[in-house]
């Protein structure tokens, strides 16, 4: 039977002479693979440029339960973006919030909340300025987590030098006392975390102020939380790229 559906691309291989798989997370089935023949013939290399990671694309499939290969009928862009794929910085947050998506789905089945949260925060990037994409990639990264039954909650009271707070990674939790193990963050940067916490849209990116530095190890931080709460989560190898773009 053929459905429509959105989709985003996550991974793509070649297969055989001519033909691609596409690993793609759509908003009706959740991750699907689907084996695409005969595109990367000469007079269909037009058609590549839509497969690639992050595209949002509009689908026809046929789609039998049960089944590790899907076929698509047809496939077009679902958007088009501005300028996520062209400018290099916004390109290398792109590769990481795919692969960090990519990485932490372990659940393939379909969830219309995740793929939409996906879907509007690579539209918004794709909108945003310097500012805020900046901090854009600690933002997904913290919100992801909701999903995955791993979020830090945040808490009310603000920050001061005489009371110390800390982030057990472990637990997931803001706790008072330093635990007894090395999985946890500082004061300063528990409350960097906390700030980005309450941010309720990205546009509120603006109003944070971090620097390069704290960027780096929260980032760090974010890969050592989803290591801890996911199983072979791995290290994400876009990583070094968009540290590289963001100094």
């Amino acid at each position: 039977m053929i459905y429509k559906t959105k989709g985003i691309v996550l991974k793509v291989v070649k297969y055989g002479e001519t033909s691609m798989i596409a690993s793609v997370y759509t908003e009706l089935f959740g991750m699907q693979s689907y084996i695409i023949n005969g595109v990367r013939k000469q007079q269909k290399t037009n058609r590549i440029g839509l497969l690639q990671p992050g595209a949002i694309l509009e689908l026809e499939a046929y789609h039998q339960e049960n089944k590790n290969l899907q076929r698509l009928k047809d496939f077009q862009w679902a958007a088009i973006y501005q300028s996520l794929l062209s400018d290099v910085i916004k390109n290398s947050i792109l590769t990481y919030l795919v692969e960090l998506f990519y990485n932490a789905l372990k659940q393939p089945e379909a969830n219309p909340s995740l793929f939409y949260f996906f879907e509007d925060s690579l539209l918004f990037l794709d909108q945003a300025d310097s500012t805020v994409s900046a901090n854009f990639s600690l933002y997904f990264s913290i919100q992801l987590p909701q999903f995955f039954g791993f979020k830090i909650e945040p808490i009310a009271h603000s920050f001061s030098e005489e009371k110390e707070m800390y982030i057990d990674l472990l637990e997931g939790c803001f706790v008072e006392e330093k635990p007894n193990h090395s999985h946890y963050l500082d004061n300063n940067l528990t409350s960097v975390i906390n700030d980005l916490l309450k941010v309720m849209h990205p546009s509120e990116l603006i109003e944070l102020k971090i620097n390069k530095a704290t960027r780096k190890k929260l980032l760090v931080a974010f890969q050592q939380y989803y290591a801890l709460h996911l199983p072979d989560f791995g290290w994400l190898k876009s990583f070094a790229i968009l540290q590289e773009v963001l100094n």
